[in-house]
């Protein structure tokens, strides 16, 4: 059983996700863009347990609220490999540029294959590069979800126009990672709304 809360945050419109599990009150913040005060007290007045941080990437708009939520629930950070370097220079996730410099040296690394059990939930990492060099995807099998970032959205792929992206290995990573998932499979995106696998796969002009 799940619950999923999404907030627009950041300055480009970020999708944060807050995976809830009504059976032990935990749950898990996907690609945290900030950390507003209505979002904590929410949180807590509620009585949910935040046991974890997931990037799927360490752009700016995907990384500002992390500190934020470390310092509230003292939660591990997950990233995968390859963003690491990104993830800890303000200069390569292009936070600097924006006038709000955000670098973190703690994440714990993931890669292809990982599988995380947090908050009640199994999960595995699909890595997905080509957006950026460590992109991942989280999914979760036995609820039918994923949580893509910003390599796949509804009727669309991300950019990769980027320092470190690649268009070529972008399109590989979803026709080879994504695409042979359950058709039914929910497909959280780091920007717009949500869609399906089988959806995509009908009505994706990138792939």
């Amino acid at each position: 059983m799940f619950q999923i809360k999404r907030y627009v945050l950041g300055p480009v419109q970020t999708n944060c996700y807050i995976i809830r599990n009504p059976e032990n009150k935990e749950c898990i913040i996907v690609d945290p863009a900030a950390c507003p005060d209505d979002v904590t007290a929410e949180l807590d007045a509620g009585g949910w347990i935040p046991k974890a941080v997931l990037l799927t990437h360490a752009h700016f708009d995907h990384i500002g609220g992390i500190e934020g939520f470390v310092k509230a629930y003292q939660i591990p950070v997950y990233v995968e490999t390859e963003d690491q370097r990104m993830l800890m220079d303000a200069t390569i996730n292009m936070s600097a540029g924006m006038g709000h410099p955000v670098s973190y040296d703690k994440a714990v690394s993931v890669n292809e294959g990982t599988r995380l059990s947090i908050a009640g939930y199994e999960i595995k990492v699909l890595h997905t590069p080509g957006h950026t060099p460590g992109g991942c995807c989280y999914y979760f099998e036995r609820e039918g979800i994923l949580f893509s970032g910003d390599t796949l959205f509804c009727q669309s792929v991300g950019r990769s126009d980027f320092p470190g992206g690649d268009g070529m290995q972008l399109v590989w990573s979803i026709q080879e990672k994504l695409m042979g998932l359950p058709e039914d499979t929910v497909v959280y995106p780091g920007h717009m709304d949500e869609t399906t696998i089988g959806f995509e796969k009908s009505h994706n002009p990138f792939i």
